[in-house]
């Protein structure tokens, strides 16, 4: 008996759906792609909860005939290519024809297309690939999707997306992709009824400083080389712009996305000892090859990319990265301290004038043990002795809180982890960094920043929890631009901003006005702490609101913390030390890093030999 059989096109195309369309962010990236090869000047993107409920996309681009629009959702059903030839020519973004019928499998689908030659339009509804309804209509030309209740028919698919703030943020990291690769397109990105980005036609630099703000576009250096293996265009950051993580880093090829670790590692040698190792430089580049030298037919995300001659390739974007650092002066030279220095004019050695060289001119009757009375100085007076009769010797100052501090310390401790360890009232400070102590046990030594961290994040979070902290207006607000994925972010975070202290206002666009800061962030800049909050966030999905708490908390107290080489009175050693024994955990620092240690008499007389 024969057990093999051929699969209806509903399964086949829920298969494919499974590699194509992994997530909501996966279905605009394919519906905008079309719309760029349909040479759309406008693209309109409109989401519904993160895309669960529906994703729209609107183009004013050629638009598709009544019968293209049935063939549209067959599989491999497409316009890009013909023959098998034609993947190695390719001058589009889709050519597999396997998007629209993997979205129609799991979804709802409404279409509106119309062509330029056509008066009447087409209304085409597909429900779990099944096409329901079709008739004509009256739309404008260009093409209509309405995509709802993604994965209604497979709902462990359903289930197993993320919360709406992380699909929002894939959603919106594929647009960037899109719209940083088509500068003369117009973008617009709704959620909710809300415009989140509105992108007009542009230059590529001004497209990228729309994306992620103007702020980026000092740091930004030209590239642009032409060879015959490549072109090799875009932007790189200046050293002075790497940072830790978050960098902003878009590789593109032949207009398309794509990811390729061993080119990142070429832009990374062509920075080596520019930037500390670890840090990440933001860059935008684009290359242009001949189609038929890379492989796009990987992956289905078409992310993944072959070149023929990669290694060559490695070398020329290494050398023209270092080309722009050169001839941009971006490499830092070694600057002097000229301040104060003499005005030393310039020897002329044509100008005729005799130079003679210096000589030193002695007094050789001059005596130094020889004084006339006249300049001699007063002397002292010999009943001296009367200036001081009526001072009495101070008596030394006993303190009586000691024995107080010393009892309040041990309670906050247990017997076993402190034994011994009484507080004395007179501290010292090494190399700025260290606050000591004598103890019963021995010497403690304490970390002064990592304590102070310790403190005032402790003190953050309470003010989180329902205790609103004093805040302090600005004389001239500052202004923070965010790019759209990070606006996102951060409007979940302006509820526990203003518990903190901070008086923010949304301006809309990505743009806030800060009018106050927390009295605590005393000669921080406010703006560079929020974008290390969002960045802090950014670095981990953050779906509870106590993990996103820790997040906001902890940059706050790396902040507005005293810094390691500041010194400290003794009145402010007690205090800082009195405030980190009231903690829960005064040992170590929201991260993990020990605060305080002891070394005992053991260890001390050890050190002498005895």
């Amino acid at each position: 008996m024969d057990i093999i059989h051929l699969l209806p096109d509903s399964v086949a195309n829920q298969i494919a759906a499974g590699e194509v369309v992994q997530r909501p962010s996966s279905v605009i990236k394919e519906l905008m792609e079309n719309a760029v090869d349909a040479g759309a000047a406008t693209i309109d993107v409109l989401v519904v909860d993160a895309g669960r409920t529906s994703i729209q996309v609107i183009d004013d681009g050629k638009g598709m005939s009544e019968q293209d629009a049935r063939m549209a959702f067959e599989r491999h059903a497409t316009s890009k290519i013909k023959q098998a030839e034609d993947l190695y020519a390719l001058h589009t973004m889709g050519f597999r024809g396997e998007a629209l019928p993997s979205i129609a499998a799991v979804a709802q689908v409404h279409l509106l297309t119309r062509t330029i030659d056509s008066e009447l339009g087409t209304d085409l509804t597909i429900e779990g690939s099944r096409i329901t309804n079709q008739e004509v209509c009256s739309c404008p030309v260009g093409a209509n999707f309405e995509i709802r209740n993604l994965f209604f028919n497979v709902p462990a698919r359903r289930k197993f997306l993320k919360s709406n703030q992380t699909e929002l943020n894939n959603i919106i990291q594929e647009f960037e992709r899109i719209v940083l690769v088509n500068p003369t397109v117009s973008f617009s990105l709704s959620h909710n009824g809300t415009l989140i980005t509105k992108l007009p036609s542009s230059n590529l630099r001004q497209r990228i400083v729309n994306v992620f703000g103007k702020k980026l576009n000092e740091q930004l250096l030209s590239v642009d080389v032409d060879t015959t293996l490549a072109r090799i265009t875009g932007f790189v950051g200046k050293p002075e712009a790497a940072r830790k993580k978050n960098a902003n880093q878009f590789f593109f090829v032949n207009g398309r996305y794509m990811r390729h670790p061993y080119f990142h590692k070429a832009v990374l040698e062509a920075y080596a000892h520019l930037i500390p190792e670890g840090e990440q430089i933001p860059y935008f580049l684009y290359f242009e090859v001949e189609p038929s030298n890379i492989d796009v037919n990987i992956h289905p995300t078409k992310t993944e990319i072959k070149f023929e001659n990669d290694s060559a390739i490695w070398q020329i974007l290494v050398a023209a990265i270092r080309d722009s650092l050169g001839k941009f002066n971006a490499v830092p030279t070694i600057e002097f301290d000229v301040e104060g220095r003499p005005d030393i004019p310039t020897f002329d050695f044509h100008g005729g004038v005799e130079v003679r060289a210096p000589r030193v001119q002695v007094n050789s009757n001059y005596n130094p043990f020889r004084s006339d009375e006249g300049k001699r100085q007063k002397q002292t007076p010999v009943d001296w002795e009367q200036l001081y009769a009526n001072i009495q010797k101070a008596e030394p100052i006993k303190h009586d809180y000691v024995d107080e501090q010393q009892e309040e310390s041990k309670s906050l401790f247990s017997d076993e982890e402190h034994k011994g360890m009484e507080v004395s009232n007179c501290h010292f400070q090494y190399r700025g960094q260290y606050i000591l102590t004598p103890v019963q046990t021995g010497l403690m030594m304490v970390d002064q920043h990592r304590a102070h961290v310790r403190v005032l994040y402790d003190r953050f979070c309470k003010q989180m929890e329902g205790q609103k902290a004093s805040s302090q207006g600005l004389l001239f607000p500052e202004m923070l631009q965010l790019s759209p994925s990070d606006a996102v972010l951060f409007q979940n975070m302006i509820d526990g901003l203003h518990s903190l202290g901070f008086d923010i206002e949304s301006l809309g666009g990505g743009s806030f006005s800060v009018n106050g800061v927390p009295s605590d962030l005393d000669g921080a800049n406010p703006i560079s702490v929020l974008t290390q909050m969002v960045e802090a966030v950014r670095e981990k999905e953050v779906g509870m609101e106590k993990e996103l708490q820790h997040r906001m908390a902890l940059v706050m107290a790396r902040n507005a913390s005293i810094v390691a080489g500041q010194v400290l009175t003794n009145q402010e050693m007690e205090s800082l030390l009195g405030d980190l024994f009231q903690s829960q955990n005064p040992n170590l620092t929201p991260t993990g890093k020990v605060i305080v240690s002891i070394l005992e008499h053991t260890q001390i007389e050890k050190m002498f030999g005895r």
